[in-house]
């Protein structure tokens, strides 16, 4: 069910990125679709009833059934990237707003 919601999430900001002609919803759009992703890599990794992959007296049987670490690490990556290419794109964006005076594309090549 999770994964369903991930791929709706994609699906939206996927639109979003493709019929929106205002540059801060653009950037909107693709913090939803990064979400999903997110959240998609994260589910992927999920098990059910699992243990942290961490090996003590209590769990030493290699029988038992384990999460897997990696999709949690890169989600954490991803988020990190996520949030530079944010702040990258709104300082983009108020560039442009300070040369055009609008953020719609459209509007941006009329002098």
């Amino acid at each position: 069910m999770l994964q369903i919601a991930a791929i709706a999430l994609i699906v939206l900001g996927l639109y979003g990125i493709l019929t929106q002609r205002n540059i801060i919803k653009i950037i909107l759009s693709l913090n939803v679709m990064e979400i999903g992703i997110n959240l998609f890599i994260i589910s992927v990794g999920f098990v059910e009833g699992g243990l942290a992959p961490i090996f003590t007296s209590d769990n030493a049987s290699s029988t038992l059934n384990f999460v897997d670490p990696l999709p949690q690490a890169l989600v954490l990556t991803a988020i990190v990237i996520g949030v530079g290419t944010t702040a990258l794109g709104l300082a983009l964006a108020k560039n442009i707003y300070s040369k055009y005076g609008t953020f719609e594309l459209d509007e941006m090549g009329e002098e």
